[in-house]
């Protein structure tokens, strides 16, 4: 018995994953519950495990982008399966047989209309826009395959077939519909309305489905030669096949592939000797290279764009003298780490300065939400963390009661989970507020920028000694600057400066942390 292993869903939002890694082979044995991928999402990384005992048979491969339920795998329970001894020609004739059985089924089954209706899509989103149809009217469109893209105020989202058919539009490119509008219908079984009916002679009925079963394979690829021939921009018409009842076979989309390539490293040595004999000869390697972006590296530019082009961001800079923290580092950081385990660094401090200047200034840790503004009594502080697959900002929940070795140790295994990949989606949504530091990378000065939808964010930069005027004495100090970007449509220009102004005075005179004035 064969079973599919699917993409399984992993958070509302999440519609689609990357196959980061294949940790077993295909054919190897793998137990129930083993883990045998990892799949990456535009925010986190997921482990896939079995569903079953049995031999493993892969179907997608590491690098593919598939949407949630798309199937990963098959695990063939009760051992080792047969594939070995199957020539490639009864798997095509398997392939072709389960292929034509499924169109059959399709013409024997009545026609139903579906309707595609918005789905919800998030608490806080009543309407949608229809920016573009990937589908057109009168296609046949397979179950899950997307056929729109549908854009809110926050993000745009892919609109799936709830089931397969023949589209019918209903809403037009630029519409703006309400949640539970319908979009489109889907005329199930339609689109083999060309058939003909069932004659009552046998002989008549296997001619039938004989001539039906050579007219489908006839220059039809297999779904290996077809994901080849895609993937190389080949049209299956142009290419020579040599499968039962002239189907393409994924040999033959091979061989039409290196074809290609040779037709072009041809032209492309030809344009070479051209290039030799009418330029100058540069000397040295000019090599580039191409990798693909995640789903998180796409996630993170599309979210820094929106916030560019959606709010009215601004950036008040002030300075602060680190030098009363670090001597109280300097007298307390043995005994603090012996009691504590942890050690004493900067990000506490900045921490609990920033949650004591939000209950001054509760605007600063608001948010926008439709024609609304949200203010918040607790204060969760997303800590911005540079991880090796990109920039990930988990959240230190109800920071605001937190002691400094409290923060310090979550601060700590936070960034662990975050260098590992293994932070969950709860523990990097929600936040109130944003705190990067820039300085561990020697950073003097920056703008960053707003981490929706958030208003407001707090950059730390390098410590340096600089020549300042003290009591009438130039004298030399360790100096940071400290930029807090903001969206003024939640945030007026007095509370930006007043809230920068307090978290200085916290932090030039951190005895006010501990006593709260």
């Amino acid at each position: 018995m064969s079973l599919e292993i699917k993409v399984p869903s992993v958070g509302e939002s999440i519609t689609e994953v990357v196959l980061a890694k294949w940790l077993k082979k295909d054919g190897d044995h793998v137990e129930m519950d083993e883990v045998i991928a990892e799949l990456e999402s535009d925010k986190a990384t997921f482990e896939l495990p079995a569903e079953a005992a049995g031999t493993l048979k892969l179907i997608a491969k590491e690098g593919d982008t598939l949407e949630v339920g798309a199937i990963v795998c098959n695990i063939e329970e009760g051992g080792s399966t047969s594939s070995t001894q199957d020539t490639p020609a009864k798997e095509e004739q398997e392939e072709i047989k389960e292929e034509v059985e499924n169109t059959v089924d399709k013409i024997a089954a009545n026609t139903e209309t579906k309707e595609i209706k918005v789905p919800s899509v998030g608490e806080s989103i009543t309407e949608v826009t229809l920016t573009k149809w990937l589908k057109q009217e009168g296609d046949f469109v397979e179950m899950d395959e997307v056929i729109a893209e549908l854009e809110s105020d926050k993000a745009t989202f892919e609109l799936p077939a709830e089931s397969a058919g023949i589209l019918n539009l209903v809403a037009k490119e630029g519409d703006t519909l309400e949640i539970g509008a319908v979009v489109a219908k889907i005329s199930d079984g339609g689109v083999q309305a060309q058939s003909s009916k069932p004659k009552a002679d046998s002989t008549e009925n296997q001619a039938t489905n004989e001539k039906f079963t050579a007219s489908y394979a006839d220059k039809s690829p297999s779904p290996a030669a077809a994901k080849i021939l895609s993937e190389k921009g080949i049209d299956a018409k142009e290419v020579k096949s040599s499968g039962i009842d002239g189907r393409i076979t994924k040999e033959d989309a091979m061989n039409a592939q290196k074809a290609e390539s040779h037709k072009l490293k041809v032209e492309s040595a030809n344009f070479k000797n051209i290039s030799i004999a009418t330029t100058s000869t540069v000397s040295g390697e000019r090599n580039e290279r191409r990798e693909k972006m995640t789903s998180l590296r796409k996630t993170i530019a599309k979210r820094l764009v929106t916030v560019k082009n959606e709010t009215a961001m601004l950036t008040t800079f002030n300075e602060v003298n680190m030098g009363p923290v670090m001597e109280l580092r300097k007298k307390y950081k043995d005994q603090f780490k012996e009691k504590h385990g942890v050690g004493l660094g900067f990000m506490s401090f900045f921490t609990k300065a920033v949650t004591e200047a939000l209950k001054d200034f509760p605007a600063v840790g608001a948010r926008i939400e439709g024609e609304e503004f949200v203010y918040s009594n607790f204060a969760d502080i997303s800590i911005a963390v540079s991880a090796p697959k990109g920039l990930v900002v988990p959240v230190i929940r109800n920071a605001d009661s937190m002691s400094l070795a409290q923060i310090e140790k979550e601060v700590i295994a936070l960034a662990t989970k975050a260098r590992d990949g293994k932070l969950s989606l709860e523990e990097m949504t929600g936040g109130t507020f944003t705190i990067t530091n820039g300085g561990v990378f020697g950073s003097m000065m920056s703008t960053p920028i707003i981490n929706a939808p958030q208003s407001a964010i707090l950059g730390m930069h390098n410590i340096v000694e600089r020549p300042m005027a003290q009591n009438g004495q130039v004298v030399i100090l360790p100096m940071m600057y400290l930029a807090l970007s903001y969206d003024h449509r939640v945030i007026d220009g007095r509370e930006s400066v007043g809230f920068l102004v307090r978290v200085k005075q916290l932090l030039e005179d951190p005895a006010r942390l501990l006593l709260g004035v």
